[in-house]
């Protein structure tokens, strides 16, 4: 109340843009930044759409407002399309300002904040101009006067939209770089339980991260191995923990320092974690003891209010009992002074890693519960909880012991032992003579009937669907129902005569059945009378016999030996025909002279592809491949 509007408006902002911060932190994903093109391909891209997505056709004689439309329509969807694919690059980028403060400072050491942003800025830059170049060709556009000013017109918009693109080529370039390498980054919570690993090249830290994870870090005997962080998972407690690797650390000023090592700095000064510092007492790694002692000093500021364990790495090689009285001295100088806990372990036999690891997370879990403890928010939830012990009672609750226990416990029983001989036992007493029989132990009424050979299947069956404990029982009582129906006469044969009513009936029936085999016979007589006469030819083909026609004799012989009375006049031939083509000629000068019209009335059907008169088949005019996506400038309801 009584606060300015600006006011209040500007502190909503800043506390938005620091949720959206603290968010984006653990939730960005790196590797679903589409792929920034090159710009030519991107012109290549964005010119083809327009190509395909617009109208194709249009023509002089068109009302003028219908030719400026045309042209307009392609010039705004052009620039929707550049901005469209413009936009997605600017906002797909993690801005520096909005994400958490370690990759901020991992960008910035990585692909150098400066050209980063200002690769950024000109694309944005970039994707005003050509909006501007729209609106202005838009407006040329309206006052176009024929088809061939508003096509130049176009023509110039896209060309310059084109060289805007072109300019900006070194700038996609760098930008994918960058995709690519932040696509290879781990993904790394800057939030949850982390243990952080530091310490002098070549000491042992990727060795412990490939023991307590999954990860398979690359692990060789000589420095700066790894050269970029590396993230592992482990359990503890239930609760999933990332383990991250950093490069080795040389003991130098700050700004001497390369890119490698500053990841590994960024790391330390940024997330919330547990610092877990690896030394090498037997400085195989070439660094002494009192130089990694001395890095310890130099860089304990960027870990200030984190919990530190110190792991002494490599004992199987050097005891810390091996150890000079100074290097004692100096390890205790160095972190007793700091309430740090140092744990040796080594790497090679697995000694002491499992002990590190359970050290360093529940120092981290203390230690984020001491931070909550000491917030103000604690207050307000512990004054809504309340922790409700049960009353106790004046009376001693004894355990309750059966009354058969405590009678045997008085009359001195003790209960035997090793009476109850295992199955086991007696394998290995009767050796190869033991066979296992599971059927001793079976609770029947009579023993006897434990080693009966009943089926559990019978045709199919279970047979214990159909066991009836009483079926003896029933079985009894339907035999004596049985003969009591027998005693009755309810089986007795019946040999009453028939009545005059029945005796019509089955009279009729048989008259009716007579009836019925008559139509049934005639039908099947009648059946073949109407059908056409075969000729002898096709019965002689049908059962695989060459014939001749009875009208001729055989090639050689003469026509006495043939009765043309005896064969049926079903059977006879026809005379041939005379073909189509010369029916109606007189000679065959008449037939050449219609061959010929055939053939020229031929020709024009042989233009078209087509067989004759009747053939009405048409071409497809507009092939897919050619013309899909294209349309006219008319409606666009079918899409």
């Amino acid at each position: 109340r009584g606060l300015p509007l600006s006011f209040k408006l500007s502190y909503y902002n800043e506390y938005k843009s620091y949720l959206r911060r603290d968010t984006m932190a653990s939730s960005y994903y790196f590797k679903s930044i589409t792929v920034v093109p090159p710009s030519k391909d991107l012109i290549d891209i964005i010119l083809s759409k327009t190509q395909r997505k617009t109208p194709t056709i249009i023509h002089k004689h068109y009302q003028i407002s219908r030719i400026r439309s045309f042209y307009m329509r392609k010039v705004k969807f052009t620039e929707s399309n550049i901005n469209e694919k413009l936009t997605a690059i600017l906002t797909e980028f993690p801005k520096i300002e909005d994400v958490h403060p370690f990759y901020a400072d991992l960008l910035n050491i990585l692909y150098d904040k400066d050209h980063y942003k200002l690769a950024l800025g000109q694309v944005n830059m970039a994707k005003h101009l050509i909006g501007n170049v729209c609106k202005d060709y838009v407006r040329l556009l309206k006052y176009g006067d024929s088809l061939y000013r508003c096509k130049q017109l176009k023509r110039a918009a896209l060309g310059r939209m084109c060289t805007i693109i072109k300019r900006q080529n070194s700038s996609l370039l760098y930008l994918e770089q960058v995709r690519q390498h932040l696509g290879r980054l781990p993904s790394i919570d800057p939030n949850t339980r982390t243990l952080l690993l530091f310490g002098f090249p070549n000491v042992g830290k990727s060795s412990f991260v490939n023991k307590v994870t999954r990860a398979n870090v690359e692990v060789q005997p000589y420095a700066f191995t790894t050269k970029s962080l590396y993230v592992g998972h482990t359990d503890y407690r239930y609760l999933r923990w990332q383990v991250i690797d950093t490069p080795g650390i040389l003991d130098k000023p700050l700004e001497d320092r390369n890119t490698i090592e500053m990841q590994a700095i960024t790391a330390l000064a940024h997330l919330r974690a547990c610092v877990l510092c690896v030394l090498d007492i037997s400085e195989e790694c070439g660094y002494s003891l009192e130089q990694q002692c001395q890095l310890f000093d130099n860089i304990k500021p960027l870990f200030s209010n984190k919990p530190i364990v110190v792991a002494l790495n490599k004992i199987d090689v050097r005891s810390p009992d091996d150890l000079l009285p100074q290097e004692k001295k100096l390890l205790e100088d160095t972190f007793a002074a700091n309430n740090v806990v140092v744990i040796p372990m080594s790497t090679m036999t697995s000694q002491g890693v499992i002990e590190v690891q359970n050290t360093a997370c529940d120092a981290l879990l203390s230690h984020r519960i001491e931070q909550k403890m000491s917030g103000n928010k604690v207050e307000n939830i512990m004054n809504r909880l309340h922790v409700a012990q049960p009353k106790q009672g004046q009376e001693i609750r004894a355990p309750h012991i059966p009354e058969g226990v405590l009678a045997k416990r008085a009359a001195g029983y003790v209960k035997p032992e090793g009476v109850k001989k295992l199955e086991r036992d007696m394998e290995l007493e009767l050796g190869d003579d033991y066979i296992l029989d599971l059927k001793k132990h079976y609770d029947l009424p009579n023993p006897e009937d434990r080693y009966d050979d009943i089926p559990e299947v019978w045709e199919g069956h279970n047979i214990a669907d159909f066991v009836d404990p009483d079926i003896l029982k029933k079985l009894e009582e339907l035999e004596k129902e049985e003969a009591m129906l027998e005693e009755a006469g309810v089986y007795d044969s019946d040999n009453e005569e028939l009545t005059e009513e029945q005796l019509d009936i089955r009279e009729k029936a048989a008259m009716i059945r007579q009836e019925k085999a008559v139509i049934r016979h005639s039908h099947r007589l009648n059946k073949h009378r109407n059908r056409t006469p075969v000729s002898e030819r096709v019965i002689m083909k049908k059962q695989g016999k060459r014939s001749r026609s009875l009208s001729k004799p055989a090639r050689g012989g003469d026509n006495g030996d043939v009765d043309m009375m005896d064969t049926d006049a079903k059977f006879q031939t026809k005379k041939l025909k005379i073909s189509r083509d010369k029916s109606g000629l007189r000679d065959a000068k008449q037939v050449a002279v219609a061959r010929a019209l055939k053939k020229r009335s031929q020709i024009k059907m042989n233009q078209f592809g087509k067989a004759g008169e009747s053939d009405r088949r048409i071409a497809a005019k507009l092939p897919k491949y050619l013309f899909s996506g294209k349309r006219g400038a008319g409606k666009t309801q079918r899409r």
